[in-house]
């Protein structure tokens, strides 16, 4: 199993994932968005958007596996942290 490195300290993380999400991301986001999450890879701007985070991750993850992950959510409340390729929660 790969584990993933970040390469960016964590306030160049939130900065290039914050930049993203505001300059391409958010002028198209709808209503129909709101409380969905979005998942960054804060290298190629490219993203996904679900209400499942994990969803979205596994989808860009599919086309950049070694992304480097900025989570933010959509309209209310934050969601805002880097996510390893193999990140899973915990079953109960």
């Amino acid at each position: 199993m790969q584990v993933l490195t970040p390469r960016y300290s964590k306030e160049e993380f939130a900065r290039r994932g914050d930049e993203i999400y505001d300059r391409d991301i958010k002028p198209h986001v709808t209503q129909a968005d709101e409380g969905k999450f979005v998942v960054i890879d804060i290298e190629t701007g490219d993203y996904e958007m679900d209400r499942d985070e994990l969803v979205a991750h596994d989808r860009l993850s599919l086309r950049h596996p070694d992304a480097q992950v900025w989570l933010t959510k959509v309209g209310r409340g934050y969601a805002r942290r880097r996510l390893s390729r193999h990140y899973r929660p915990v079953s109960k």
